[in-house]
């Protein structure tokens, strides 16, 4: 099977979609299948869109109108697939929703990272008829929760971390845990650690900041704790905790979007609660700690997901005619493959530009 995936791969720390498009198409390759990131061949079997949005906006390489143009002028018999994990909800904008929404009618299913943004975008017209969800997971062989042993002196050692550094990843409650490490009540009995990229609007003076960390060195980060928090609000999935929780940590989670369908049973979520469900989670760490060897999620168990609903799409949807490619269909064909090149070119000169820069 040849599938074309919507968005170039970026190495290091680059969120949760990211990592999604490198974990899939780690798996489709070796499980023999060719994976590409373009619409320059005429033969593909499946097109897996993941953003919808321009390339000013995201690292998307092609949209549901370059999706429909392939359509129309190469391969009318290509199967299309909608992965959503984004709405307006999450960051408080605007557009998103109307631009994920038009984009699915170019999709033959749409798959939805929660439960929770399945709902939403339903709500909104969305045919529940044609999408399922399949929640998502990070890599076993990275977080696992191999070599935790982290010796609880007298205090606990609680950790989140985030690439966004947006308001509603959690701020408010991170800057809450900051306060309270100067409270006699709370400074002799946690500390808090910060991965990520911080607010301009709020200083976490009391806590200890690391800069964006990825792979195996998150990973023995995350392990060094023992609690893992999240209060990112209206988030569809998320990444952190998934990544968290593979690495054997309890969650305290806030109880919005999507997070709650990862984290149930594997910690306790809060609202207006914060510091009573903490001195619960704290009291009874040891058993928390004890459920994490049975979390289930893992991209392994993802990637499974989605092959099989791939091949249920290729299956179902009618081949029709014989493709016979015309002058339109070369022409769409090359000027995809010059496009190509040209971004492969910048990115070469950019390389050499930073290099250059490093050296001097």
């Amino acid at each position: 099977m040849k599938i074309s995936i919507g968005s170039k791969i970026v190495e290091g720390p680059w969120g949760g979609g990211n990592l999604f498009v490198k974990n899939i198409s780690s798996f489709l390759q070796k499980n023999g299948h060719k994976v590409i990131y373009d619409l320059t061949d005429p033969d593909i079997d499946l097109i897996l869109l993941t953003d919808p949005r321009s390339r000013k906006e995201s690292s998307s390489t092609f949209n549901h109108i370059d999706i429909e143009k392939y359509k129309k002028y190469v391969n009318k018999n290509v199967a299309v697939v909608q992965r959503i994990n984004e709405c307006d909800e999450r960051k408080n904008t605007s557009g998103t929703n109307e631009i994920y929404l038009t984009a699915s009618k170019t999709a033959d299913h749409v798959i939805f990272v929660s439960a929770w943004l399945k709902n939403l975008y339903v709500n909104l017209g969305l045919d529940n008829k044609k999408s399922s969800v399949i929640l998502a997971g990070s890599n076993s062989e990275i977080f696992n929760s191999n070599s935790l042993a982290v010796p609880i002196n007298h205090k606990i050692k609680i950790v989140t971390h985030h690439w966004s550094s947006h308001v509603n990843k959690g701020f408010k409650i991170y800057d809450k845990i900051d306060k309270m490490l100067l409270q006699e009540s709370w400074r002799d009995r946690i500390e808090f650690t910060y991965i990520g990229n911080p607010s301009p609007d709020y200083k976490l003076s009391n806590s200890r900041f690391i800069n964006p960390l990825a792979g195996k060195e998150l990973a023995n980060e995350l392990k060094r704790h023992h609690l893992y928090v999240t209060a990112s609000i209206n988030e569809p999935s998320g990444n952190h905790h998934i990544e968290a929780a593979q690495c054997g940590l309890p969650v305290l989670f806030l109880q919005s979007g999507g997070i709650p369908e990862y984290c149930d049973g594997f910690g306790v979520s809060f609202v207006d609660d914060f510091e009573e469900q903490l001195d619960y989670m704290i009291k009874n760490y040891a058993k928390f700690q004890e459920n994490m060897k049975n979390y289930p999620f893992n991209s392994e168990k993802m990637c499974e997901e989605f092959l099989e609903k791939f091949n249920e799409v290729i299956n179902t949807k009618s081949n029709g005619t014989e493709n016979k490619l015309n002058l339109k269909s070369y022409m769409f064909l090359l000027k995809n493959k010059l496009l190509k090149n040209v971004r492969r070119d910048l990115i070469i000169k950019l390389k050499t530009f930073i290099k250059s820069k490093l050296n001097k």
